[in-house]
């Protein structure tokens, strides 16, 4: 049984966030229209096929003169893991200093994705 609809997306490869319209069969992207560029293509495809972010929170820091620290993952993750991400995350607390692209939490989820810090911060004096 062949299965097809019509998704409508905005790109947002580039700064020109163009209306792109996806013929999807089974599941599959079978044609784009709309872009103005070939990363319109590329960014439709991944969408319909394993849409991934990067995700950003916070987590507890102890010891700084903020008591939160805004991290990030280094690169997208699945978008499929982001609430079980951010369980993960809330077990973390560090300790201040803590230096801007500090490695935080290493592998996440067995992604091979790392998440940083997205700033730095120092000891409460």
């Amino acid at each position: 049984m062949n299965t097809s609809d019509k998704r409508e997306l905005i790109c947002i490869s580039c700064p020109l966030g163009c209306q792109l319209s996806v013929d999807v069969s089974d599941g599959k992207p079978v044609s784009v229209s709309g872009n103005q560029c070939k990363r319109g293509i590329v960014y439709a495809e991944s969408e319909i096929l394993n849409p991934r972010r990067i995700l950003t929170t916070t987590i507890r820091i102890k010891g700084g003169v903020v008591s939160q620290l805004p991290v990030r993952t280094k690169e997208p993750i699945s978008k499929d893991l982001m609430m079980q991400a951010m369980r993960e995350l809330r077990k973390y607390e560090v300790n201040a200093p803590v230096e801007l692209g500090e490695v935080i939490v290493s592998d996440l989820l067995g992604t091979g994705v790392d998440v940083i810090a997205s700033r730095t911060v120092v000891k409460a004096e």
